[in-house]
């Protein structure tokens, strides 16, 4: 079973930041692209921000312009930074790998879709 571990998490005054960082017990580049979630308290889970192979990033309208979403491939860790955050954002913020399915010299190689267990961000007013 493949393992994310997210750690960045804290407790932090409004408009400070934070970077979350997520690894993987597999390459991170083996997933179709790499995501952080978050859910609120007594909200559904949303996506927060999007990387995938290629590149490409996305993400949700309440956060674009003061987070960004990073791999570092050297040392094969997936970042959130987060600036100037505000009370909405408290959460638990949760690391995702989007499964992908790879044929390879005779092969398939599946990496299921992935979750870490979650790391706690508290915005105090």
């Amino acid at each position: 079973q493949i393992q994310l571990v997210e750690s960045g998490g804290g407790l932090v005054q409004a408009g400070g930041s934070l970077r979350l960082s997520c690894t993987a017990s597999v390459s991170v580049s083996d997933f179709n692209a790499m995501a952080w979630h978050r859910q609120a308290t007594g909200k559904q889970r949303e996506l927060v921000a999007r990387l995938d192979r290629s590149g490409d990033m996305n993400y949700d309208a309440s956060v674009k312009g003061r987070f960004t979403i990073s791999r570092d491939k050297v040392v094969d860790i997936v970042y959130l930074q987060m600036n100037d955050l505000k009370p909405e954002d408290t959460a638990v913020y949760y690391c995702n790998g989007e499964g992908r399915t790879s044929y390879y010299n005779g092969e398939y190689r599946i990496i299921p879709d992935s979750w870490g267990q979650g790391t706690q961000v508290t915005v105090s007013s």
